[in-house]
């Protein structure tokens, strides 16, 4: 990735988001936002399927995981493999306009039983997030394309409407960032 897309902290940040999807990874993962695929070491790489929308990191991500397909979000529909065990949205759904609308994207995705993974910035610590852009120790662009900041009620009500349950949900990195693992609502 580019210097304008780092901060001095960035690396450490995804790799805390990482530590925090492992538990629930499982069987065909669908990573969308995989940047150069880091989450591929989590899968078997031939069940592995990242989605980027910079081609020049998907780049990266086919040099690092051959076996595993890589596309971006125009790609997408046109994809035959899933349902996916485990889709991850690790940092993604704060930079979309309609977390709803994505969320059921991603369920459209999910086999029966399987996992979605989101991890998202708490809103109310926004300003660190900001002030650490600034201060070149996150990625400023990152911040600055936020659009859906969505603090726990938000991320259960969007769950919800998309026809999705919350498993597990929690803080971590001191507050700053939040887990939420969904699954389908279990047929009546």
């Amino acid at each position: 990735m580019s210097d304008n897309l780092d901060g001095l902290l960035s690396s450490f940040l995804r790799r805390k988001r990482l530590e925090a999807a492992r538990p629930f990874v499982r069987g065909k993962v669908l990573d969308y936002g995989c940047g150069i695929g880091l989450a591929g070491d989590l899968a078997d790489e031939d069940g592995y399927v990242g989605v980027d929308i910079d081609p020049d990191v998907l780049v990266e991500a086919r040099r690092r995981h051959p076996r595993g397909r890589f596309l971006t979000p125009a790609e997408l529909p046109g994809l035959s493999a899933g349902p996916f065990e485990t889709i991850l949205a690790l940092a993604v759904i704060e930079h979309l306009p309609a977390p709803r609308t994505f969320l059921e994207l991603l369920a459209s995705r999910l086999q029966a039983g399987g996992r979605i993974v989101v991890t998202t910035p708490a809103p109310a610590l926004d300003w660190v997030h900001g002030l650490g852009g600034h201060l070149r120790l996150f990625a400023r662009e990152s911040h600055l394309e936020h659009q859906s900041l969505m603090g726990r009620r938000q991320i259960f009500d969007a769950a919800n409407k998309a026809g999705l349950a919350i498993e597990v949900y929690r803080r971590f990195l001191l507050g700053a960032n939040q887990l939420a693992v969904m699954r389908l609502y279990a047929p009546r």
